[in-house]
């Protein structure tokens, strides 16, 4: 059944800046600005370079229906007068390059939008700002003001104010959280919504948050969402959200938000899964995207889709979308979300575009045996239903597998045991999904699908096969020898000079959480409910807990776990 055409239908074209990044773990989540070099030797090869792979891009864009691309990040996009010398000149270079790259895609006919965090700011710039929330918006909306100066062209903005930039970012330009409450958020839109409508420009607010502040809940709470927009009805503003209430997770429910305001929305779609292999191998979201298209239905107000085909993540996994020939399985996915939410077709109408009528039977079986692979091994069903949330956040369906990392440690296998009811069902649902591997292998090569894939998906599930089976069964010290063994083998066949591999983190020391204290606590702090509670949630969690963790972790740094400190913005954001 056809649909009317959306209005947007944005695909990510971060992809080329990151070829050739020297780096073990490449942080996805925007364009690597401090590597891109600018005037020195091989800096016209490389922007020769990615401007024909921006050519490329455009032309695959067009091809599947899409209508706009969004390119990373106003901030260091702009020559501002508050911005060191250093800094100005390094701007001023990288305006000119992406103005090129601007005009390569509007002359293809596709609209640009530019991503931007409140807020991003150099250390002069901060000190200057110092704590005025007032001074803050002023410069952000001077650095917008100049954008638009220098990229007329552009049609939209598209602004997060929940995350910023991870512990791992070393850049003269850095993002800060610097809207905290739904107050200080609605006082941002008023401030720079009217230059929006002025320039006749669109500014797509996401409500994606990761629990930091008072308007760290903005993706699921309801009253945050209605203080955030309180008397906003700006014709230049449009909401844009993930389809759940956590990041790209599978067995999630659809947000309720999306119900929750008649303001225009787009629905943001991850086509190269950052937790499910990020492109390595088949993670086929078809029938995933038809039943949140089904459901989006009668909320009738999405005008809009925003595909990731390249952003997201911490990881070793270096696919390039639509970049050579090795991002077939991401490719898929690009395919299923255009055919369904631009057209109005079927997951099964999306296989039979991609592989052709006489393919689509054998390859259908092919991805749903991948897809059951997925959904009943890399997750675990009795854990992955479970609502459960830690203060302003809702607890990932998948704690034991982390974008690059399956952990086979004591404090994982405690916090699954304690909440998943029924471990025999969760073994037996491993195990027979495993078993799919043999078909999968034979498909692939009648599919002529690249069957090295199918093997390294084989070979990492095998080790999460090993976890599953660790959080579940009986502990000896043979299990321990067992999974050590396994890890070595696994290393062994995936060498790091052959491709980017899971890193499986072991630790069978007796956990903490082992502790009937800690237990207790455990339960205490995880709540089943949105809704805060009075004592334990806005007393205990969201503020005691916030001081101890500070003071904890003013006398001893090191008291967090590195993977914790270290990873994407560090858990401390949580905490705040």
């Amino acid at each position: 059944m056809s649909r009317p055409p959306l209005q947007l239908a944005l695909l990510d074209a971060i992809g080329p800046f990151f070829r050739g990044l020297n780096r073990r773990r490449i942080n996805w989540s925007k364009i690597p600005f401090a590597d891109l070099p600018t005037d020195e030797d091989g800096a016209d090869a490389f922007w020769e370079r990615l401007r024909a792979d921006m050519a490329d891009i455009a032309g695959k864009a067009l091809e599947m229906g899409f209508n706009a691309i969004t390119l990373d990040d106003v901030a260091h996009l702009v020559v501002h007068p508050d911005y060191e010398p250093e800094l100005r000149r390094r701007t001023a270079f990288l305006a000119g390059q992406f103005q090129g790259i601007v005009k390569l895609f509007q002359a293809a006919g596709l609209k640009v939008f530019v991503t931007s965090d409140f807020l991003v700011a150099s250390p002069g710039v901060i000190r200057k700002i110092g704590s005025s929330r007032s001074a803050a918006r002023n410069f952000y909306l001077g650095t917008l003001g100049l954008f638009f100066e220098s990229f007329p062209h552009v049609d939209g903005v598209i602004l997060r104010v929940g995350e910023s930039d991870g512990v791992d970012v070393r850049d003269p330009l850095c993002s800060h959280l610097a809207a905290k409450s739904a107050p200080c958020v609605n006082r941002l839109l008023r401030h720079v919504l009217p230059l929006f409508e002025r320039l006749n420009k669109t500014l797509v607010f996401r409500t994606w948050t990761v629990g930091a502040f008072a308007v760290g809940d903005l993706i699921w709470h309801r009253g945050r969402l209605r203080g955030v927009l309180e008397g906003i009805h700006s014709p230049a503003l449009v909401v844009s959200m993930k389809p759940g209430e956590s990041d790209f997770f599978r067995y999630l429910p659809l947000n309720r938000q999306f119900f929750r305001t008649d303001l225009p929305k787009i629905i943001e779609l991850q086509a190269r899964r950052e937790y499910e292999g990020a492109g390595e191998f088949p993670s086929f979201c078809g029938w995933e995207f038809e039943k949140i298209a089904g459901e989006l239905k009668s909320a009738g107000n999405v005008i809009g889709i925003s595909v990731w085909c390249q952003t997201g993540g911490w990881h070793r996994f270096r696919r390039l979308t639509f970049l050579g020939d090795r991002s077939v399985w991401v490719e898929m996915n690009v395919v299923a979300a255009m055919e369904i939410f631009q057209r109005g077709g079927t997951a099964e109408d999306a296989i039979a575009k991609f592989f052709g009528p006489g393919k689509a039977g054998e390859a259908s079986e092919f991805l749903r045996l991948a897809d059951d692979v997925i959904r009943r091994l890399l997750y675990i069903e009795g854990f992955a239903t479970q609502k459960l949330f830690f203060r302003r956040v809702r607890i990932p369906p998948l704690i034991h597998v982390f974008w690059d990392c399956v952990l086979v440690v004591e404090p994982v296998r405690e916090i699954l045991k304690r909440f998943v009811e029924d471990q025999p069902l969760a073994l037996c649902q491993g195990e027979e999904a495993f078993a799919h591997f043999s078909r999968m292998r034979e498909l692939a090569s009648n599919l002529d699908l690249p069957v090295e894939d199918i093997d390294f998906m084989r070979d990492s599930m095998e080790m999460v096969l090993l976890a599953r089976r660790f959080y579940f069964q009986s502990f000896t010290p043979e299990t321990a020898d067992g999974i050590e063994a396994a890890k070595s083998r696994y290393k062994a066949l995936w060498p790091s000079g052959r491709r980017p591999r899971y890193r499986i983190k072991t630790s069978f020391e007796p956990s903490a959480l082992r502790w009937p204290a800690a237990r207790w606590l455990l339960r205490l702090v995880l709540r089943r409910r949105r809704g805060y509670r009075t004592v334990l949630d806005r007393f205990f969690t969201l503020t005691l807990l916030s001081w101890s963790y500070r003071l904890v972790v003013r006398s001893n740094p090191k008291a967090v776990p590195k993977t914790l400190r270290k990873a994407a913005m560090g858990v401390d954001a949580v905490i705040r």
